[in-house]
Formats: structure tokens, sequence, C-alpha cells
């Protein structure tokens, strides 16, 4: 069986390595001129870097898997993690119960209430008894006003903007608690991450070169144009690389992994029923500018930004995590962003957006100064996150398209769960299993 795959990120790579290792055939287009996806990478200081800063959680068994089948397992390191919470111009450590009784914007009974609700969510099993009911909601009603306008509230508008935050469904907190948790053990003293240390970008291109040993192919800078669709089956795709004309490919099969919203642009025909399902997502996008400054900007990994007069949502001082001496004695911190295409933000130039975050880093460090910044980048990635309403489950598109032999797997249909590379590479091999198990 011949089988297509647009897209060489997390699924679209894994999908591809089973189906070679079932015997098929597996070829891969990629519009862009690397391989990775939202986890891709690029040079700072010698080494590699993602432009999105990513990690692992101890729960995150399927891409842990995969990294060992594939040879990397040494290249894992687990490393003890720092969580705080920026409110008031002060950082608040928050990975343990303590940092929480710690925590001064409330008062000790909201402290304690607020818990109180964490322990509850996280005990509880099944995320479906929140699925009618938006986080925005339940959090206002059962952590109380002083957690939601301390915390939870700042999370979410900070996150999802004010133009979604209490559109969201609440099975994303719950499923956010459910991975942190996971992450800190039975003894919830300390958090543990893991990160491979060569870089996500090692190990998508061991994974592109099994590919190819198992007989199939990855074609970087190759965009396809159009899935071609023939008595209600997909047989084939029109493929564009370079200066080349487009060229039509012959498939048994076809596994798209694109945003909901370009794929109708790729299948014209679909039905209104399941075109519905599509073009009722919205997404926000990742804008991220990375700092290579000569020392540490804060104390801890992870910085939740719960002050919004601050610009920017979150700040990840990676070589919090993988020290400097990896990146040429850098240090190196992410300032995040989840934007809509239209906010003015989004619309930025690089040295427009860094010249607008940067007086908000003295509310980080006081010391800080413009003159610890050596180099800074600033990326745009697309489709990163998808607004997840209520009771999704019933409009979630399947990922069997209404024609037979095309596929669609992308972050929409990981749900209870939030997008990572752990959940992409799952779909992915649950996407060469159903095809192999369809053909046959």
């Amino acid at each position: 069986m011949k089988v297509g795959i647009i897209g060489a990120g997390a699924t679209g790579l894994t999908a591809a390595y089973d189906l070679g290792k079932m015997g098929h055939e597996a070829i891969v287009y990629e519009r862009a001129p690397f391989v990775g996806g939202q986890a891709s990478t690029f040079d700072v200081g010698g080494a590699r870097l993602e432009r999105g800063y990513h990690h692992w959680f101890t729960n995150d068994t399927d891409i842990i898997e995969l990294v060992k089948e594939i040879g990397l397992g040494d290249r894992i390191r687990w490393i003890a993690s720092t969580v705080g919470t920026l409110y008031d111009g002060k950082i608040y450590r928050f990975v343990t119960p303590l940092d929480l009784l710690k925590f001064k914007p409330l008062s000790m009974a909201d402290r304690i209430r607020m818990g109180l609700v964490t322990l509850y969510l996280q005990r509880q099993k099944s995320w479906r008894k929140y699925e009618g009911i938006t986080a925005d909601e339940w959090l206002r009603r059962h952590a109380g006003k002083g957690p939601y306008e301390a915390f939870w509230g700042p999370m979410l508008r900070g996150k999802f903007g004010d133009k979604f935050f209490d559109k969201v469904g609440m099975p994303w907190v719950w499923s956010k608690i459910q991975t942190r948790v996971a992450s800190r053990g039975k003894g919830m003293v300390k958090e543990v991450l893991g990160y491979p240390i060569g870089s996500f970008g090692e190990v998508f291109d061991v994974l592109t070169d099994k590919v190819r040993e198992l007989g199939g192919q990855v074609h970087i800078s190759a965009s396809v144009d159009r899935i071609v669709i023939e008595g209600g089956r997909v047989t084939g795709l029109e493929v564009s690389t370079g200066q080349e004309a487009a060229k039509l490919e012959n498939f048994d099969a076809v596994i798209a992994t694109t945003p909901s919203y370009i794929f109708p642009k790729l299948v014209p025909e679909l039905p209104d029923d399941y075109l519905a399902k599509l073009t009722g997502l919205d997404y926000l996008s990742a804008v991220l500018i990375i700092l290579e400054l000569d020392r540490s900007l804060s104390p801890v990994y992870w910085l939740n930004v719960a002050d919004r007069s601050i610009p920017f949502v979150g700040v990840i001082e990676h070589t919090r995590l993988i020290g400097p001496e990896h990146y040429g004695g850098k240090h190196i911190v992410y300032l995040a962003n989840y934007l809509s295409t239209d906010h003015p933000m989004y619309m930025m130039g690089h040295e427009e957006l860094l010249k607008a975050y940067e007086p908000h880093l003295r509310k980080i460090n006081p010391d800080f100064d413009p003159s610890w910044i050596g180099k800074s980048y600033h990326y745009r990635v697309d489709a990163a996150q998808p607004i997840i309403g209520t009771n999704y489950s019933s409009r979630m598109p399947s990922h069997r398209t209404p024609f037979d032999g095309l596929y669609l797997a992308n972050t929409t249909q990981i749900y209870p769960e939030d997008r990572g590379t752990n959940y992409s590479v799952r779909m992915g091999r649950q996407l060469a299993r159903m095809v192999a198990e369809d053909i046959a």
C-alpha cells in the first residue's frame, strides 16, 4: 500500500514510521524547509533550540517510548523543574502545596480553598462531567472570587485572550492539572520534566532517517495543493516542489495533518456536515520572542504572568532546565504569547514587538537592562492552540473523513488532552493502525 502524508511534524512522521514497519510505502510532504512542525528547531550558540519551548512530563509515555525505540533513549534527561507566578511585581514559586500556602495575594482562607479545589480536580478521573461548562464559569463558581481574580482568571485571559477566555471548556483545565500533578510524583515535592539533550530536532531527524530506511520518503519544501477525490475515494495528491509545475502523485490512502481551517482548501468537495465541524473551530497563534542574554532573568524555569498589564503570558527560561553551557554560555528566555491573527501584536515585526516587551522585563527582574540582550529571535507558530468549547466530543471531526482512504489528524482531535508532542505521536500511531486496518 502507498500512503501519502501531508506534514512532517510529530504526527506525520510517526505515522510514516509505523506504516513503514508494517511494510507499507509512506511518502511525506512538508511545505516548510525543515521537519518537526511546531517542535522544529534553529541554531543558537552552537546548539539547536526549539522555536517554541518544549519539554515532556513523566506521563508522556507515547513519545518517550518512541524515542527509545529509535535509539535515542540515552539522550533523555529528567530534571527537577521550577514553576512560579508573577503577581504585582513579585515571583511566587508554585510547585508544592507549601508554596500555595505562601501565596500572599490570597487570604489564608482563599489559599486553602484554592488548594482544595486543585486537589479535588486532580482526583477526578473522568473529564466528561465537565463537558457542559466553561472553565471560566466553573472556576468562578467553585474556586471563589479571590483565587479566580488572582490566579485562574489571569491564566485564562493570558492564555486565550479577552476574545476566548470565557469560551474554553472545563476539560482543558482538568487535563492541565492531571498532567502537571503526574509530573510531580506521589510526594508532590517537586516537578520533574524531560528533555532530549540533542533537542527535539535530533529526534525528528532520526525519525526521518528511520522512515527512509524503511522504504519511505520525506520531502521538505514540498507543498500539497490539492487532494484528489474520484468516485468518493481519495486517489492522489497534487504536489508542488520548488520551481517545478505541480505533479499528480497517486496514493491508496492519504493522511492530512493540516489545521482544520486548511483542510477544506485542499478538499473543496467536503459535505456540509463534516465541513461544519472544521469551520466551527478557532485557533490562536503562538507568538514568541526568544532572547539570548548574558545573565539569568528569572530564578524559575516556567513563570506564569498573572499581571495582565504585561503584554505576554509566560516567561520560560530554558536554561533553568538545560544549562547555558549547552548554548555557548548564553541564557535562553522565551517570551510567550497566544494571539489571534488579527491582534495588533501578532502583526508587529521583530523589533517593534521586542521594544513593546522590553520595559516589562523589569517587572520580572528590576535590574534588567537591554544591554543584557545579545541576540533575539521572533517566531510565529500559527494554529498552535485550538479553542475547544463545551460539549466538544459530539462535534469533534472524526479521523475518517467522508471520503474512503482520506484521514485527518490534527490537534483538535486529541480531546480532552491539550496539544503536545506526546499526543501527536499517539495520534500518529493510531492513524497508522487505522489506515492499515481499513485497507486490509
